[in-house]
């Protein structure tokens, strides 16, 4: 099988060996050279055509962002960021994703070698999920050994009804994988009277708080990181904490967002999985849901009991997906009644959100 062929762009010469060496211990792994900054790296993609490319934020002589605005513009490929776990770090990495990125790696501020090599199984993940994202991609490659993978009953057991509340409308969103950008897209269109909107979209929790600023900044609505407890109002968007599943529930008034610890669910926490269930369960057929793009298939079965119960259900098209893997999975498995690209999504949601609830919840077993 063919091996990622990876470029790593840092100033750091000691980031530039630490990467070099977890990423070459991956036998699907191989990493054809390094750059100081993006000039040598502009020269070193046209000699060495890597599959994916590795970059850092802040470097001489060209920034990380306006060499990423570049290469996208000229010359579209995959890259993994690797950025700070820090708040100016946070907010450049969201830039990126907008930019084009694939994923990112958050680069520690001290004690590089102890803390690189124990994100070492994470970074060979990315480059390799990242290299899956080319329209035209190399072979499979073998996978790494990952944790037992979960389901949404490890953090809220499947209700044996739905419930509509009075035929309430709020909207349900997941994402991974060029996510970011996608909701952007979404939050943009919509009025600051839409209905409430509950997203959870991968993301760690050092990068959520930032997220929900800058989607508050470009939305009518008012855009926060959800936080336990917190009433669900029309004309407000609440984004998943990246440390915690956010889940829907009803107090016995009104509608809240709730915060579970629990365990990963599909390996991700939050997990769409979760929050599209306690939609069904809470919310029934009233409710609106849609899964955007991203890697795997969290939130497809989550998706289905909605449909199940009722729900509209839509998932983003593969044309204008980063990676169509998460609504392709959906797709496949019925779980959607529409596809649509992604620049037709929130009118949709918005037209489903004007039209009478089709039939009473029935049961989601």
């Amino acid at each position: 099988m063919a091996r990622v062929r990876v470029l790593i762009v840092d100033d750091s010469a000691l980031v530039r060996k630490l990467l070099s060496t977890m990423l070459a211990c991956d036998p699907g792994i191989e990493v054809v050279g390094v750059a100081a900054d993006p000039l040598i790296a502009r020269e070193k993609i046209k000699q060495l055509e890597p599959d994916v490319l590795t970059l850092d934020v802040e470097m001489p002589r060209m920034d990380g962002l306006t060499f990423l605005e570049n290469l996208m513009r000229l010359r579209p490929m995959p890259v993994v960021m690797v950025s700070s776990l820090t708040q100016q770090g946070a907010e450049v990495t969201l830039k990126a994703l907008e930019l084009g990125a694939v994923d990112f790696f958050t680069k520690p501020s001290n004690d590089l070698a102890s803390t690189f090599a124990e994100g070492a199984q994470e970074i060979c993940a990315k480059v390799k999920l990242a290299a899956l994202a080319r329209p035209k991609m190399r072979s499979a490659v073998r996978k790494l050994d990952v944790p037992p993978r979960l389901s949404a009953d490890a953090v809220l057991p499947r209700a044996q009804t739905a419930d509509s509340r009075g035929g309430t409308r709020i909207i349900a969103i997941g994402a991974s994988t060029g996510g970011t950008e996608a909701i952007r897209v979404v939050l943009e269109s919509m009025p600051p009277d839409a209905p409430p909107i509950l997203i959870t979209q991968h993301i760690p929790a050092a990068f959520s708080g930032p997220f929900a600023q800058r989607m508050d900044n470009c939305s009518a609505m008012r855009v926060c990181e959800a936080r336990d407890g917190q009433p669900i109002q029309h004309g407000h968007a609440y984004i998943a904490p990246g440390s915690q599943h956010l889940l829907v529930m009803w107090d016995g008034a009104r509608y809240v967002c709730r915060l579970h610890n629990g365990p990963p669910v599909n390996r991700h926490k939050p997990s769409v999985d979760v929050l599209f269930r306690s939609v069904a369960a809470s919310v029934g057929a009233p409710a609106i849901a849609a899964l955007l793009t991203g890697m795997g298939d969290d939130g497809a079965r989550g998706l289905a009991e909605l449909r199940e119960c009722g729900a509209p259900t839509l998932v983003q098209d593969e044309a204008s997906s980063v990676v169509w893997g998460m609504p392709g999975a959906a797709w496949k498995m019925g779980a959607a009644s529409e596809m649509l690209p992604l620049e037709n999504i929130a009118a949709r949601l918005l037209e489903m959100a004007r039209q009478p609830v089709a039939r009473a919840a029935r049961a989601v077993t």
